[in-house]
This record gives structure tokens, C-alpha cells and sequence, in this order.
């Protein structure tokens, strides 16, 4: 069964998509939307099963889910979109790029990675679809979400915490378990980033559990701009908001 793609579409001007992560949907964006909509065509999808955007298949694939995006931005007629993903909205971007190429104007990884999972990563997948397939989405979210805020924020961040567990929560179980599936599965891309002719940007958190720093670095190379976040785990957004909103802006001018 295919989705339609429900997303949020605000300002005008060069178009600028964010692909938000794992358990997540577009309102992850919506203080980026308000800050950069009054300079650029700022789009928010919701992955399938995320969000409003709803999947009722347990099988997809990053690919199918780019075929989808490209899809959804070619019927749109965007020229040249720059587009940004969150953890698994970066692999997603990293997917749209194989496909499109030069079509994109850019692209930024957020939190992200072009390396596949290793056996330690696809271990813990293993056991999140096992444990979702027994106790449900909303015990799986409680717990996944507060650990990705680093530990000294999570005190004085308690309602953006509370904000992304909301969102979580929307997320259906096909989803939930046909994207962990994917995430396992997914292949190496460090060769599309590299070879990718536009512009490049890479944001990452020194105190990021989900992408640990050490790999983020050895993407380095291959991006236009590189930027860590000293005080950040993997909510950038929130955690060092402004900061990271700095960074966006000046990619998006350069």
C-alpha cells in the first residue's frame, strides 16, 4: 500500500527540505521552519509510517522510502533542493542523493552517518524489534527517547524531552519495525557522499550516543562544512539550538 507524503510547506524562495529521524515526524523542525522560512521555501515531510504520513506494510527500505521523496519532489517541481536529514533522515538523505544527484542542490547530515551499521548497532536493532513486537510502541519510545539528550541537559530540557516523546508516540508499530529493519540493513555511502558534486554539510554531537564522534570525524573530508556541537548527544535542535540554526544559515547562504 502506498503513503502519501503529509508534510508542512512555509515561506518562499530557494527550497530547503529537513527529513526528521527514528521515532520522530516533521514538528522536530518547527522552530528551523519559523527561523528560516522568512528567507527560504522550508518543507517538512513525514517518513511513512512516522507522522501523518501512514504505512501499513512491515517492509520497507530506505531506497522505496527515496523513491517516495523523489517522487513527492518532483510533483511538487522543486528546482535544486537543498535537503538536511536527522539520524535516519540523514540515511534517507544519503539515498535521495544516489538517486538524484546533481538534481539536489545540497545536502547535510545532522547527526548522522554514511557508514552501515556495525554488528554492535545491528544487535541493538535486533533486540528493538524484539522488544516492540512484545511490549508495544509507546515502552519502546519512553525509554529510546530521553538518552538521546545527553545526560547533564535532560534535568533542564525535561518539556523539549516531553515534546519528542509526544511525537514519538505517534509513530506506528509497522513503522517503527519496518524502518529499525531498514536501518539494520542499509549499506555503506560513503562513496555518495564523496562523490556527491554539490555542497556538503556535516553536523555532529561530541557527546552523541547513537553516532559516536569518532566516526562522525571521518566524514570530514568529504563535506564543505564540517561542524561539531561540544555540549550536544544527538538533539542538536534542541540541545544547542541556536548553534546549530547558525550553522544551517550559513550553509544555506554559502
Amino acid at each position: 500500500m502506498t503513503s502519501q507524503i503529509e508534510y508542512t510547506d512555509q515561506g518562499h524562495g530557494s527550497p530547503v527540505i529537513f527529513i526528521h529521524g527514528f521515532c520522530e515526524a516533521k514538528e522536530m523542525w518547527k522552530r528551523f521552519e519559523a527561523e528560516l522560512s522568512s528567507h527560504y521555501r522550508v518543507l517538512c515531510p513525514d517518513l511513512p509510517g512516522f507522522g501523518e504520513t501512514r504505512w501499513y506494510e512491515e517492509n520497507i527500505s530506505l531506497e522505496k522510502a527515496a523513491e517516495m521523496l523523489q517522487a513527492w519532489i518532483k510533483g511538487l517541481n522543486l528546482e535544486k533542493p537543498t535537503v538536511i536529514g536527522h539520524s535516519l533522515g540523514g540515511y534517507v538523505t544519503l539515498a535521495l542523493a544516489e538517486m538524484m544527484g546533481e538534481e539536489l542542490g545540497g545536502i547535510g547530515l545532522f547527526h548522522s552517518t554514511a557508514f552501515a551499521d556495525d554488528e554492535e548497532k545491528i544487535g541493538v536493532r535486533n533486540r528493538t524489534i524484539t522488544f516492540v513486537k512484545k511490549h508495544g510502541v509507546r515502552k519502546f519510545v519512553d525509554s529510546f527517547v530521553p538518552p538521546l539528550f545527553t545526560e547533564e541537559h535532560r534535568e533542564n530540557m525535561k518539556s523539549s524531552i516531553e515534546e519528542v516523546v509526544e511525537i514519538a508516540r505517534t509513530t506506528s508499530f509497522e513503522g517503527l519495525v519496518s524502518f529499525t529493519k531498514a536501518m539494520r540493513d542499509r549499506k555503506d555511502r560513503m562513496d555518495i557522499l564523496r562523490d556527491f558534486k554539490g555542497k556538503k554539510l556535516m553536523i555532529a554531537g561530541v557527546l552523541d550516543g547513537a553516532v559516536k564522534i569518532d566516526a562522525s570525524r571521518k566524514h570530514q573530508e568529504y563535506v564543505d562544512y564540517y561542524h561539531e556541537l561540544s555540549d550536544a548527544g544527538h538533539m542538536g535542535m534542541f540541545e544547542a539550538e541556536k548553534e546549530s540554526l547558525g550553522m544551517v544559515k550559513e550553509f544555506l547562504k554559502a
